[in-house]
């Protein structure tokens, strides 16, 4: 029990170290401008597929099971306004950013463990390269701004597929379903929501990076990284969504 609380702190510890590390060399010249749009791209562009379907049919699944307890309510007219501000403010982020630690969380763990038990990490220090701005200043900086532009694509995406249940058993005209949207929604809806979202992405991002970094135990710690890139993030997205939940109250 003591071991295991020994090295629960000292990852922690080595975490912290790993993050005044990136704050370190972000701001730091030379800046690898082609390495940050590459990681754009292959972070940002290519999880847009995968968290478009997610967020389609996560309006349209909403949608479709909240409406029979509001007919029963009598407070069908309610639906679109209802779903806007659940996803929007707290389902379309997390479900969003838990998609995004599952596919890029892993992927990066898994990239550089790999670079880092088939030693390329260390030929790039012998060769004079910072191995750490190179490999991962860029992509935590990629995922920290390509995440919220995901969850504004995915909210915007849920939102068409919360149009399309509405007219499976009703008849809701595309105006009148955005009227009835932007109607409950505020400026204290969607600006907390999207902030949180650059956190959601930087831990991520960082977890993925320090696993993957730190890796160990050959083949074994590729999978090994993945893995607790994937646990370590998700379980990061809902502390932080906990203490954003807490603060937007508040305020």
């Amino acid at each position: 029990m003591i071991a295991s609380i020994k090295i629960f702190f000292e990852e922690v510890a080595h975490l912290a170290m790993f993050t005044f590390q990136f704050f370190k060399q972000v701001f730091k010249p030379s800046y690898e401008f082609k390495e940050f749009i590459k990681q754009c791209y292959l972070i940002g562009y290519k999880s847009f597929p995968l968290i478009g379907l997610t967020g389609f049919i996560m309006g349209l699944v909403l949608t479709i099971q909240s409406r029979p307890t509001l007919v029963d309510f009598g407070a069908e007219s309610w639906l679109p306004a209802m779903v806007a501000v659940s996803i929007i403010r707290e389902i379309g982020p997390v479900i969003t950013a838990l998609i995004f630690a599952g596919k890029v969380g892993s992927g990066i763990g898994a990239e550089l463990a790999s670079m880092k038990v088939t030693e390329q990490i260390d030929a790039m220090e012998v060769s004079g390269t910072n191995s750490f701005k190179y490999l991962v200043v860029p992509r935590i900086a990629a995922a920290t701004l390509m995440l919220p532009l995901l969850v504004i694509s995915a909210d915007v995406i849920a939102l068409y597929g919360s149009y399309i249940g509405c007219n499976i058993n009703g008849d809701v005209s595309f105006p009148l379903f955005i009227l009835q949207v932007f109607e409950k929604l505020s400026f204290a809806d969607i600006f907390p929501a999207v902030i949180k979202t650059f956190f959601f992405g930087f831990s991520i991002a960082l977890i993925g990076c320090f696993k993957g970094y730190n890796a160990t135990n050959g083949t074994q710690g590729v999978g090994k990284a993945a893995n607790a890139a994937v646990v370590y993030a998700s379980l990061g997205v809902f502390i932080i969504d906990m203490i954003a939940v807490q603060l937007t109250n508040l305020f």
